[in-house]
C-alpha cells in the first residue's frame, strides 16, 4: 500500500469512526456482555455466578418459552406476508396520476405515523365486547357480541391486524420502487396487448423485488421481535391462556418481573442467533426471485 492510499485509508477511518463507536459500542459490547452472562445466574443485584449452558438447556425445556415461541411463529408467519401486500397495494394507490395524489398520500401514511402502544389502546376499544366497533358491525347483521381478546387464536389475529396499521413505512419503499420502473416497460406490454394483471405480474412485481427484499428482512427481524402490541393489549400479562405471550415478552419478564438475567440474555441469544439464520437464508433464497438486471430509464 502507498503513502497515498495509506492517507486515504486514515481519512476514510476518520470519517467513518462515529459509525464504528457506535456499532462496538451499541451492538457488539451488548452482545457480547448478553452472552457472558447467558453463562451466569444473575439478578442484577449479586454477582453473577456461572452455570454454563444449563440457561440454554432450560431455554429448551421450559414449556412457556415454546408457547411464546410458537404464538410468535404464528405472528410473523400472518403479519409479514400480509403486511408485504397490504404496503404493495399502498404503494400502488400512491403511485396514482391524480392531482390530488398529494393528499392521499398523506392520508394512507398516517396511520403509520401511530405509536404502537396507542394503537394498542384504539384497537383494545374497537375490539370491546360491549361497545367496540366490530361488535356493532357485526350486530348489524344479526350477529352476537364475541371478545376477540378471550381466545387464543383471535387474540393473535387481532394484533396481526393492529400490525398492518405500520404498513405505510414499507408503502414508501416501495412508491420508490414503483417510481424507479421505466415507463417504457408498460408501453410495450400495452402494445403487445398484455393486462394489468400481466403487467404487474411480469413487470412491477419483479423489478420491485429489491424492495420486496428489503422488506421482508426488515418485516422479518419486527416479527420476531414482536412486544408493545402484545404487552399493551394485555396488560403485560400475555392472556388468554400465554395465547398471546410473545417470545420478546416471555424474555421480558425473565430479566425484569423475575430478575432472571442470565436466563432472559440465553433467550436473547437465541433470538439473535435464529434472526441472524433467517437473514441469511431470506438473502440465499433472494437469489431466485430478485432482479437487480433492469434500471431505471
Amino acid at each position: 500500500m502507498s503513502t497515498a492510499e495509506k492517507r486515504r485509508l486514515r481519512t476514510g477511518l476518520l470519517f467513518i469512526s462515529p459509525w464504528i463507536v457506535g456499532v462496538l459500542a451499541f451492538v457488539f459490547y451488548p452482545v457480547i456482555y448478553s452472552f457472558i452472562i447467558s453463562l451466569t445466574r444473575y439478578s442484577g443485584m449479586q454477582k453473577p455466578k456461572f452455570v454454563g449452558l444449563t440457561n440454554y438447556v432450560t431455554a429448551f425445556t421450559d414449556p412457556l418459552v415454546r408457547q411464546s415461541t410458537g404464538n410468535t411463529i404464528f405472528y410473523a408467519a400472518l403479519a409479514v406476508p400480509i403486511g408485504l401486500v397490504v404496503a404493495i397495494v399502498l404503494a400502488l394507490a400512491m403511485n396514482r396520476n391524480v392531482r390530488e395524489v398529494g393528499v392521499y398520500r398523506a392520508a394512507l401514511y398516517i396511520p403509520s405515523l401511530v405509536p404502537i402502544f396507542a394503537l394498542a389502546f384504539i384497537f383494545a376499544v374497537f375490539v370491546n365486547p360491549t361497545y367496540g366497533v366490530i361488535n356493532r358491525f357485526i350486530a348489524l347483521f344479526g350477529g352476537q357480541n364475541v371478545d376477540l381478546l378471550a381466545e387464543p387464536t383471535s387474540a393473535k389475529l387481532v394484533i396481526v391486524a393492529m400490525a398492518q396499521m405500520s404498513a405505510g413505512n414499507a408503502a414508501l419503499i416501495f412508491l420508490a420502487g414503483l417510481r424507479n420502473v421505466p415507463n417504457t416497460l408498460y408501453e410495450a406490454a400495452r402494445v403487445d396487448g398484455a393486462s394489468r394483471l400481466r403487467q404487474f405480474t411480469s413487470i412491477t412485481l419483479p423489478l420491485l423485488s429489491p424492495a420486496i427484499l428489503f422488506n421482508l428482512i426488515t418485516g422479518v427481524s419486527t416479527g420476531i421481535q414482536v412486544f408493545t402490541e402484545g404487552f399493551v393489549l394485555t396488560n403485560g400479562k400475555g392472556d388468554p391462556d400465554n395465547g398471546t405471550l410473545f417470545y420478546m415478552m416471555y424474555l421480558y419478564k425473565n430479566a425484569f418481573s423475575y430478575a432472571n438475567l442470565g436466563f432472559a440474555s440465553a433467550m436473547a441469544v437465541l433470538l439473535f442467533l435464529v434472526g441472524m439464520i433467517l437473514a441469511v437464508l431470506i438473502y440465499w433464497l433472494s437469489r431466485r426471485f430478485v432482479n437487480y438486471d433492469v434500471s431505471a430509464g
